[in-house]
């Protein structure tokens, strides 16, 4: 009888033994499938929800396209503001542009644009402007700041005229990076175009214009 009992209480401790196992092995099973399975309760984060100006680095770059108007603020004559009692008409511009990032914040680049604007005699004025470009931009979270300056060569066309000149050009932006491709914003800049002609190979200083415009874009950047 005796041992009989000792038998059967031997049998109980392997029957709760055996039970625990069995549990720790089903908790592992269910850490397993938390951890590989999907689960609704747990928010799923992408990266660009981090997103911070570090993430400009050395390397980065930008294509930008930017139509708008194009504004005369003045002229001058020899160095003589030309005042003709009114304003002259509203022109246009189309310019394309390409930045590449030194890091988080500087950035060389050149473009080219395509501005028109009418004369008070009701004729057309063409600039091509091609050049460097360099500046500085500034990042709070999504929302970036590009200081710049550019220069460069502009050619010149009205009516059978054509002039081959330098131009200054120094212009602010602000930007909304709507996602890691691509971003919009508003630009505006002012504009030096001096023309220095020539006559037989001699000055004519008479001659000499300094036309100073301002420009205002809606701009839209690619980035890659």
């Amino acid at each position: 009888m005796q041992k009989v009992r000792i038998f059967l209480i031997l049998l109980g401790l392997c029957w709760f033994s055996g039970q625990g196992m069995f549990l720790y092995a089903q908790e592992e099973d269910d850490d397993e499938d938390d951890d590989s399975g999907y689960r609704e309760d747990i928010p799923i984060e992408s990266d660009w929800d981090g997103y911070i100006s570090e993430l400009y680095s050395k390397g980065d770059q930008t294509i930008i396209i930017s139509p708008g108007v194009n504004f005369p603020v003045a002229f001058y004559n020899n160095g003589k503001k030309i005042d003709h009692h009114i304003d002259p008409p509203v022109g246009g511009i189309l310019a394309l542009g390409y930045t590449y990032f030194f890091g988080a914040h500087y950035f060389l680049g050149g473009g080219v644009g395509f501005y028109f604007d009418h004369t008070l005699g009701q004729n057309t004025v063409f600039f091509i402007p091609i050049g460097l470009r360099t500046g500085w931009q500034f990042v709070l979270r999504r929302f970036e700041f590009p200081l710049e300056v550019a220069g460069g060569v502009t050619f010149h066309r009205y009516l059978d005229n054509s002039y081959t000149g330098f131009f200054l050009r120094a212009g602010a932006s602000a930007y909304f990076r709507l996602n890691p491709d691509w971003s919009l914003g508003i630009s505006n800049d002012w504009s030096w175009f001096p023309q220095r002609p020539e006559e037989g190979g001699r000055k004519v200083p008479e001659k000499n214009i300094d036309a100073i415009f301002t420009g205002l874009t809606l701009s839209a950047r690619y980035h890659f």
